[in-house]
């Protein structure tokens, strides 16, 4: 017991004198970007072993690199990681599994049919500064990023977080914001996001220098980009014969926001090397689902 006598609290009312006077009621809307993460993604013998795998390629990895969207230069600007592009059966069954249930987490509404993979290293002072994923994908609206962490532990880096921005609509118009929400890169967890999405990877640390410590990733594009060009299209279709691909009012504000990112013109091929891989269908027996059944 407290000691006090509880009595019944009495509602005020707050007097609009109370209050500065205002001419014009402006609020800014900050949406935040959707993401769904996954844990024990591979299960820990196939994520170990890619680890290994990671390690024993230190070799074959190379500087990654980004894309000037006006003038579509390649250089290493406001980036500092290593990239190996990479393909692989298994990790592709694994996100095709997962898809229907990313799909429903982010209300995704796309066709998803083709991935572009790399594996990448940051080590002492590797970052990657705020952009969006519009460099490695057709439309930009429509496609999602993934990033599968991986680590030795004890873990040997710091830092290497991944910043996901909300998007600020004002007016109509709408931009990155300076808010965010903090992913740490856990090992074996995967995390996917709208490609839309502004993001950064902060600044990681690395005390023994070694290429084992550092902090590797899979990174994953996942688009339908035969649909996006769709030079077949049939307009005349009757709405009702095709899937619902109508974007969200949320997806629709991060394109906005993104639509500066994009290339102006088509890259021959994926700047740091990847090439598009068909992802498998789900199989029933093994896709992830909320349901339980």
């Amino acid at each position: 017991m407290s000691g006090y006598t509880m009595e019944p609290a009495t509602p005020m009312e707050i007097s609009p004198r109370v209050l500065p006077s205002s001419d014009q009621w402006s609020p800014v809307l900050a949406v935040p970007a959707p993401v769904c993460r996954l844990e024990n993604f591979l299960g820990a013998e196939r994520a170990g072993a890619l680890l290994e795998y990671a390690i024993a390629r230190a070799d074959d990895f190379t500087a990654g690199t980004v894309v000037d969207p006006l003038t579509g230069q390649v250089s290493r600007k406001g980036r500092d990681s290593l990239v190996l592009p990479v393909t692989s059966e298994v990790f592709s069954a694994h996100l095709a599994d997962c898809l229907p249930l990313v799909q429903e987490v982010l209300d995704h509404r796309a066709s998803l049919t083709r991935s572009l993979t790399v594996l990448t290293a940051h080590g002492e002072g590797g970052h990657f500064g705020t952009h969006t994923d519009a460099s490695r994908v057709r439309d930009v609206s429509t496609a999602l990023s993934a990033v599968y962490y991986l680590h030795r532990r004890p873990r040997g880096f710091g830092g290497g977080q991944l910043r996901l921005y909300d998007t600020v609509v004002n007016d109509g118009r709408a931009r990155p914001a300076e808010s965010y929400r903090t992913v740490e890169p856990e090992h074996d967890t995967i995390v996917f996001f709208p490609s839309s999405a502004f993001h950064e990877v902060v600044p990681s640390t690395c005390p023994s220098g070694r290429f084992s410590d550092h902090r590797f990733t899979l990174t994953t594009w996942i688009s339908d980009e035969e649909s996006d060009a769709r030079p077949d299209a049939q307009p005349d279709a009757q709405p009702d014969a095709r899937p619902d691909t109508r974007l969200s009012r949320t997806a629709q504000w991060m394109a906005d926001a993104a639509e500066g990112t994009r290339p102006l013109h088509d890259a021959e091929g994926d700047h740091d090397g990847a090439m598009p891989v068909a992802l498998p269908p789900s199989d029933p027996a093994t896709r992830l689902r909320t349901n339980g059944n």
